[in-house]
């Protein structure tokens, strides 16, 4: 069964939060882009996760079938790096979250 996978991006003066979703449905950009705008609408004044882009992907969870692929869902999680200590399984925790930042250099 092919699966078809979809990212939102939290916008560029907020967290900068990532959510990837998972369809066995193949959704056109368009049509994609038309769900979250619908689902946007839906939650914007009352979500109560962290963040708007986790809102949005738990509501095209409840209303279109997507699967997000929240922390909650990952069975195990690890480092990898070039050298072997670089290397290893990530404890879970519920006490931190990942958060993306772009510096410059």
């Amino acid at each position: 069964m092919p699966l078809f996978f979809y990212e939102l991006h939290e916008g560029p003066t907020d967290l900068m939060t990532d959510a990837l979703l998972v369809s066995e449905r193949d959704h056109t950009p368009a049509q994609f882009a038309e769900m979250v705008q619908v689902a946007r609408r839906a939650i914007v004044e009352t979500y109560e996760d962290d963040t708007i882009v986790e809102a949005v992907a738990r509501e095209l969870e409840r209303s279109h079938g997507f699967t997000y692929i929240s922390d909650e869902k990952l069975r195990a999680s690890m480092s990898v790096g070039t050298e072997e200590e670089d290397t290893f399984l990530v404890e879970t925790s519920t006490e931190f979250r990942s958060l993306v930042a772009e510096l410059e250099r």
